[in-house]
């Protein structure tokens, strides 16, 4: 049989391996920094771009994105080449996919600390990088099936499998979520609007962690577990029903995130099914992954590479194990809005996906630099200190949440709240947040001693080549089954059937889910009372976006006992339908704000976001002096509404006419409140008595705003007691 002779593509593969440690040590300095603005909140005061509600989505996108990211293409280059028996079907493309991903991230870190954001988690970024995603994911999606249509290797084995159900699944889903209508260069409003908003959000935010941060490094665990530990796969029938089954039923799972909310309660227990029964794939690919190592363990003690390996492993079967008990909803009821969630979320982070892409990365330089590791040592250090920065990291939290919940949850004999002062369960878990800072700088110690180990080994290695190698061509067989072949086995040799099977698996979950929601309108009931915004409002409400404040406060109050009474009458689904984006939120290091409005005086709130110590004693919430001192911007407040009209909310024509006028009007009023005051008012004369730099008239300020907003939530349905509803 005669050998055809080609090259591997190392550069691009090598290119994306060091995009990975850079792009992973920025957005692990980024994360640090915000655990230690929990423990020192005025740490960055006044600067904005560097307040905790900017750079927390800046965090999330660097480390999935840049660091995941990266090392997802990285290695599927790297195997795919391999398993294919063929170079990237274009360098071309490969080089766009390199630079493209990279100007995207850049264009995130400038974007997100300037407060462009849609406040959508893990999809924050607006709509000219959104368009910039798509084009760079089809872009790798090209070259992958490009090459998988001239590879060398009949059969496509397992991680091909992976790959493809990741870019299918993950371009279906970044599309649909990104739906939206911009009003300028960076700014949009979401098409989808309150409850259909959310779900159609977290069944992107849900599957994201799926198709993004699981199937691809499931296929990397597939290729590269067996070729450090030098052993096959455990089960190729264990694989089949691990992939099959996970694609499956993992795209029904996002509405476990909206337990106890406005969703329909159909849509609820959909959510909650379906993601008990996602255990079963998840572990069966764990202990497909663990099992391959049969026969290894004595190299698992020596090896850092295999222990990275098996480390993640183990931590991807506790995140999934504890994924589906998180979504039972007795469970949910105590864990949700807690630090419980962000310890569940960073040991699939911190270990599944870090650790495997470390164990990946000491993995392959050594072999595209034709060198070896310049210190074993030096490795076998960054997995102590990083194991125990995961432990660290993730143990304090957990306590965290089960006192948050604790504490939120307890009633006195006389039926009011034990700790009726959120700060009070704030105040007892600083203890927890120092830990957890500790264990943060323990995991970003171990990152650094790997770059120093690996910029060490590639400056003793050669430069990195592309690679000879060669296989015999690929040999046309019969279209049919073969006698005596596995139906699967027949599937792997029709890349185009299993991509369009691998389709109709994905699709089946979410048309059953979303297009209901969204289509059938007495899933949402209709409130009359529930209104539009006024101009005013909706430019605060775009400030509360800019500024992140969904990051730490929801706006969502659950038909619990202790919530009722802390914050208000439980949320109904008809008054969220006017909200583009929705802004329920999926943490409370602050209380919820959805019954806000008329609480507190709008000089109360004046002060509380010039110096929320002042008016909160024990908060950890930072300053937003620049509101105070920036004038609000009005230039394009009709584009908005006019924006709005399209999508559905009924401002009318003259609305749009007397938004200038409307916005004066609510601005001297509040203006007037302000004044009110008396050590405001003292203030106020004294500042324009000195001609403060940037000053204006308080109407005309970014806080007054903010205030208008925050004053109006809640308000629009009259609030009742409704104890006989009540969990």
């Amino acid at each position: 049989m005669e050998m055809q002779q080609f090259y591997y593509d190392n550069k691009v593969v090598k290119k994306f391996l060091y995009a990975t440690l850079f792009w992973g040590l920025i957005g692990m300095i980024v994360g640090l920094l915000l655990a230690f603005l929990f423990l020192f909140p005025n740490l960055t005061d006044g600067i904005s771009w560097l307040s905790f509600g900017r750079l927390r989505p800046l965090h999330t996108n660097a480390v999935i994105f840049a660091f995941v990211g990266n090392a997802i293409f990285a290695g599927v280059y790297y195997s795919s080449q391999r398993l294919l028996k063929a170079r990237m079907f274009s360098d071309a493309l490969s080089n766009i996919n390199f630079w493209g991903w990279q100007l995207i991230i850049a264009a995130a870190a400038i974007t997100l600390p300037l407060g462009f954001s849609t406040s959508k988690e893990y999809a924050e970024l607006e709509w000219p990088i959104d368009i910039a995603i798509a084009f760079v994911w089809v872009v790798f999606g090209w070259n992958l099936i490009g090459t998988i249509l001239r590879r060398r290797q009949r059969h496509l084995y397992v991680a091909i499998w992976f790959y493809i159900a990741t870019f299918v699944t993950v371009a279906v889903l970044h599309i649909f979520n990104s739906l939206e209508l911009p009003v300028s260069a960076f700014k949009s409003y979401s098409v989808y609007a309150g409850v259909q908003d959310a779900l159609v959000q977290w069944w992107y935010g849900h599957n994201a962690v799926a198709f993004f941060l699981t199937t691809p490094f499931l296929g990397l665990m597939y290729y590269f577990v067996p070729k450090a530990a030098n052993r096959p796969v455990y089960s190729y029938r264990l694989s089949i029903v691990h992939f099959w089954s996970l694609i499956f039923i993992y795209i029904w799972a996002g509405p476990h995130h909206l337990l106890y909310t406005a969703l329909p309660e159909w849509a609820q227990n959909l959510g909650v099914a379906f993601s008990v029964m996602l255990l079963m794939p998840s572990w069966g690919g764990m202990i497909n992954g663990l099992l391959t190592l049969r026969g290894a363990w004595d190299k698992v003690r020596t090896d850092p590479v295999l222990k990275f390996m098996v480390v993640a492993i183990t931590g991807y079967g506790m995140a999934t194990f504890e994924g589906p008990m998180l979504s039972l909803k007795n469970v949910n009821a105590i864990a949700h809005y807690t630090d419980w969630i962000i310890a569940h979320v960073h040991v699939g982070a911190l270990a599944w996906n870090g650790f495997l892409a470390f164990g990946m990365v000491y993995w392959l330089i050594p072999r595209l630099t034709k060198s070896k590791l310049y210190s074993t040592g030096m490795a076998n250090l960054h997995f102590w200190i990083g194991t125990l920065g995961i432990i660290m990291y993730a143990l304090p939290l957990y306590v965290a949440g089960f006192t948050q919940a604790s504490m939120w949850k307890q009633f006195n004999p006389d039926g009011t709240l034990v700790y009726g002062n959120f700060l009070e369960t704030v105040t007892e878990i600083m203890p927890m947040y120092w830990m957890r800072a500790i264990g943060g700088t323990l995991y970003l110690t171990g990152m650094i001693v790997m770059i120093y180990n690996i910029v060490q080994t590639v400056r003793k290695g050669s430069t990195v080549t592309d690679e000879l190698a060669e296989a015999p061509a690929l040999q046309r067989v019969s279209k049919g089954m073969v006698a005596g072949e596995h139906w699967h086995s027949w599937l792997e040799r029709r890349p185009v059937q299993l991509t369009i099977g691998a389709t109709i698996a994905i699709l089946i979950g979410g048309i059953v889910q979303i297009i209901p929601t969204i289509m059938i309108d007495s899933n949402i009931p209709t409130i009359t009372s529930v209104k539009p915004y006024t101009p005013l409002e909706l430019e605060g409400r775009d400030l509360y976006i800019r500024e992140g404040c969904v990051g730490c406060h929801s706006q969502m109050i659950r038909p619990f006992r202790d919530e009722v009474e802390r914050y208000g009458e439980f949320s109904k689904a008809g008054e969220y339908v006017y909200d583009h984006p929705f802004l329920w939120g999926s943490k409370r290091t602050g209380p919820d704000l959805h019954r806000i409005g008329g609480k507190y005086s709008d000089s109360w709130h004046f002060n509380h976001m010039y110096d929320p110590q002042s008016t909160s004693s024990g908060s950890i919430m930072p300053g937003y002096k620049w509101l105070i001192t920036d004038k609000l911007d009005k230039s394009v407040t009709e584009r908005k509404m006019r924006t709005m009209m399209t999508l559905g909310v009924p401002y009318t024509e003259e609305d749009v006419a007397n938004a200038q006028q409307s916005m004066t009007e609510q601005g001297i009023e509040i203006e007037e409140n302000l004044y009110g005051d008396p050590a405001f008012a003292e203030a106020y004369e004294k500042d324009k008595e000195n001609g403060g730099a940037d000053f204006v008239e308080m109407r005309d300020r970014e806080i007054v705003a903010i205030i208008a907003y925050l004053q109006r939530l809640g308000t629009d349905i009259k609030v009742k007691d409704v104890e006989t509803t009540l969990n």
